[in-house]
């Protein structure tokens, strides 16, 4: 049986300043000194100046593909001479709608705007002047409330790819909105997955069980600490997790939640912090960290943006017990929100091949390294 695992927290569709990270092109102060990581860990600069740096895909050759929201480019980025830092980059395509997620596989490199997927056949052959990219699909719902995409390939080949709620809590305007779609990318079927899930923005697959795991932003305007985050687990396609109905699995929402029963949605397997917007995760496969942190699950929180104390703005950890139980979670890495001031905002995480871990941050503009030990 295949199974599936779940996150859900607050969302950053405001209009303030700041709140998606979306930033003019002046450039940040990045404050690594900062940052607070568990003893023997290390964070340096791996690539800067990379405008409004979102999702990413790390090819086997080494090429980091990244996403944007709202600067509207996708980009690749090189380590030419080995020295773990990015030297080289590319701008592959410009004046996209909202071009989030990206996804390498045998060569090319699929990117989704917010109605569209397409694909770069054979990019690393010519990244210096890729031409126009092969449409894929173009049958994904226009809005843009919620609309920018997270994409990875699944272990059977199909591309998933969530389409967010069109609204901050409503009931969905058809059934393919508040869900977790998958696309095979041959025959260009779409069918949904999962259901109730307001704004996904990372997911991953657990390394040993194959099981799915995924972020998902709760709803707003419920109070400081309403609704808390969410990890779920989905064992079976066609579950529902309660958006608009149910937040956190407990509390039935107070205008469309009336006459419902929590009972009846897929309640989270682990609470977050309210309004952190975790977004990327990834579960740690590499041998550099110690044991520890083997196969549990890494989380980047976004931060919240209308909360009257600013919560998140860091790296988190959710420690899973016998690869599908949730049993704790925790602070991993913190000092993006500097005396309740963000200068960064965590976005993705990505494997590099030694084992050390990529953070990319919307907001200043970077991509971190996170190594730990002495290295070579």
């Amino acid at each position: 049986m295949t199974c599936i695992f779940l996150f859900a927290c607050s969302s950053t569709t405001d209009k303030s300043p700041n709140a998606s990270g979306d930033q003019d092109e002046a450039p940040r102060e990045i404050k690594l000194d900062k940052i607070k990581l568990p003893e023997g860990f290390k964070i340096e600069v791996y690539a800067s100046d990379v405008k409004n740096a979102r999702s990413m895909s790390l090819s086997p050759n080494g090429t980091l593909f990244v996403g944007t929201r709202g600067h509207g480019s996708v980009y690749a980025l090189q380590d030419t001479n080995g020295d773990l830092k990015i030297d080289k980059q590319y701008t592959l395509i410009e004046d996209l709608n909202m071009p989030n997620g990206v996804a390498f596989r045998d060569g090319d490199l699929y990117f989704a705007e917010v109605d569209k997927v397409w694909v770069f056949r054979d990019i690393e052959s010519k990244l210096d002047n890729p031409g126009e990219p092969e449409l894929i699909v173009d049958t994904y719902p226009d809005k843009k409330h919620h609309g920018w995409k997270y994409i990875a390939f699944g272990p059977d080949g199909w591309l998933y790819i969530p389409v967010g709620a069109h609204c901050n809590i409503c009931e969905p305007d058809g059934e393919i909105f508040a869900s977790i779609t998958r696309l095979n990318v041959e025959t260009k079927e779409v069918e949904i997955m999962q259901k109730g899930v307001r704004n996904t923005v990372g997911f991953a697959w657990h390394p040993e069980t194959k099981e799915f795991w995924f972020t998902d932003n709760g709803g707003d305007w419920l109070g400081d600490d309403m609704p808390a985050c969410e990890l779920n687990y989905a064992p079976q396609k066609g579950m529902d997790f309660g958006y608009p109905y149910c937040h956190q699995g407990d509390f039935l929402d107070p205008k469309v939640g009336k006459g419902k029963d929590c009972a009846d949605y897929a309640a989270p397997a682990q609470k977050l912090g309210p309004h952190v917007a975790p977004l990327g995760m990834e579960f740690y496969q590499g041998d550099m960290f110690p044991a520890e942190y083997r196969h549990h699950a890494f989380i980047a929180e976004h931060g919240s943006w209308n909360r009257s104390t600013p919560i998140g703005y860091r790296l988190t950890i959710v420690r899973i017990e016998n690869n599908t139980k949730a049993v704790s979670y925790e602070t991993f890495a913190e000092g993006w929100l500097d005396d309740k001031t963000a200068w960064g905002r965590p976005v993705d995480l990505e494997h590099m091949p030694d084992g050390s871990l990529l953070v990319s941050d919307d907001y200043a503009n970077a991509i971190y390294r996170i190594s730990y030990g002495v290295e070579e």
